[in-house]
């Protein structure tokens, strides 16, 4: 009788592992993402979602984004919270120097590529005309971790002989989201002397209508230096990485991803014009500067 209702219960259990069974086989991984906050989370999410999507399509894992403050990024990234990163250059160079990230692919977008600078700039007609005329004066930065908002622009005056610390009249990073633009904004209707602005901001306000490219004097420019990256944690599963680089690398300006029913347009809604395959050795410019001003991941103090 034992024996019978033991074969009952197995028989039971067969049936039911034949209809729910393969429940894990075959079944997507999930695969988390971590973006860093751009102008806001809301934006963040509004622009990546698709392309997050689309790499869901491409690559046969299921994807999800996971907007992240840029001064928490790299306690959540070391945590294993998540295994890629969408990240600004200076903040790579953190990851991958303090937590082995390695790099995938960097974004393109205006007119120098997956590269940009960042500029100082004073509005024309002010009589600033040239960088040393920024003693005294008051300026604006962009956060602190933006390359080309803050790093390109205090690297260029230490060069310069001048000591934002102790030659500025005063300096101010803007609070709230859009600082970037925030600061131009401010340059322009005279609340800043000065400002620590990325041209590529510049290029897209100005494109935009918002400005008009006559409208500033550019005091210093920096070098080119990478833009925004994709980067993967150490140890992630080599085939996976592989298949997100090739997604990332193929992806055209026609392609589309699917989004609360509707289909739109992958890199029109990122604002971005694609993504190509850089060297580590290329962020070297972002190491030296962050080397001269005493900046993550190179600070003595």
């Amino acid at each position: 009788m034992m024996t019978k209702q033991i074969f009952r219960l197995l028989l039971i259990v067969t049936v039911l592992m034949s209809i729910f069974g393969c429940k894990g086989e075959g079944k997507r991984p999930v695969v988390k993402i971590g973006y860093m906050l751009c102008n806001s989370e809301q934006e963040t999410s509004q622009r990546f979602l698709p392309l997050t999507r689309y790499l869901s399509d491409k690559v046969g894992a299921d994807f999800v984004m996971v907007p992240v403050d840029t001064n928490d990024f790299e306690k959540r990234f070391k945590s294993g919270e998540f295994s890629f990163t969408h990240t600004n250059s200076i903040l790579y160079v953190i990851l991958h120097e303090n937590q082995g990230a390695e790099l995938l692919a960097s974004e393109k977008r205006g007119k120098f590529g997956s590269r940009t600078s960042g500029a100082i700039i004073a509005r024309k007609g002010s009589g600033i005309e040239k960088l040393s005329d920024i003693r005294g004066k008051r300026m604006a930065f962009g956060p602190m971790l933006a390359p080309t908002g803050y790093l390109a622009e205090y690297d260029m005056m230490l060069a310069a002989g001048i000591n934002p610390e102790n030659d500025l009249g005063h300096y101010t990073i803007p609070s709230g989201s859009f600082k970037h633009e925030k600061l131009i904004y401010g340059v322009l209707y005279g609340k800043y002397d000065v400002a620590a602005a990325p041209i590529l901001d510049i290029e897209n306000m100005t494109r935009d209508g918002k400005i008009a490219a006559d409208d500033f004097v550019i005091l210093a420019q920096s070098v080119p230096i990478p833009y925004c990256t994709f980067a993967n944690a150490k140890g992630t599963d080599p085939t996976l990485v592989r298949k997100v680089k090739e997604a990332l690398l193929a992806l055209q300006a026609s392609d589309t991803a699917e989004v609360d029913g509707e289909r739109v347009k992958v890199m029109k809604t990122a604002w971005i014009d694609g993504y190509e395959e850089l060297l580590d050795s290329d962020f070297n410019p972002i190491r030296e500067m962050a080397k001269r001003v005493n900046m993550p991941p190179y600070q003595k103090y």
